[in-house]
C-alpha cells in the first residue's frame, strides 16, 4: 500500500509560479512511475507530467517548457514546478504512483488532490 500526500497548491495570477509536492509513504525505488494528473471542472482527468525510476520524463504538450517534474529519492518526494501559469492550468492536481507487481498487473495509487487556481 502506498499513500501519497500532496501539497503546494493555491491561487496565483497569470504568469506566476507554484511548486507542488507529493510525498510517498514508501521508498521511491519501489515505485516505477510517478506522475501528476489534473482535472478541470467538466473535463476529463489528463496526464500532465510523469517520471520513471530510470529518469525518463514526459509532458503533455500544453505544459512543455513551463512545467518541470522531478523526484528527490531520499525524501520519497516528487515535485511539479509550474512556471508561467495560465488560467487554463486551473484544475485539481493529483499525484499518481504506479507500482509494478511481479506476475500481476501494475497497481495505481492516487493522492487526494490539490487545487491550483490561476486568475487575475
Amino acid at each position: 500500500q502506498v499513500q501519497l500526500v500532496e501539497s503546494g497548491g493555491g491561487s496565483v495570477q497569470p504568469g506566476g509560479s507554484l511548486r507542488l509536492s507529493c510525498a510517498a509513504s514508501v521508498r521511491m525505488f519501489s515505485i516505477y512511475l510517478m506522475a501528476w494528473y489534473r482535472q478541470a471542472p467538466g473535463k476529463q482527468r489528463e496526464l500532465v507530467a510523469s517520471t520513471t525510476s530510470d529518469g525518463r520524463t514526459n509532458y503533455v504538450d500544453s505544459v512543455k517548457g513551463r512545467f518541470t517534474i522531478s523526484r528527490e529519492n531520499d525524501k520519497n518526494t516528487v515535485y511539479l514546478q509550474m512556471n508561467n501559469l495560465k488560467p487554463e492550468d486551473t484544475a485539481v492536481y493529483y499525484c499518481n504512483a504506479v507500482v509494478l507487481v511481479p506476475g500481476s498487473s501494475p497497481v495505481n495509487y492516487w493522492g487526494q488532490g490539490t487545487q491550483v487556481t490561476v486568475s487575475s
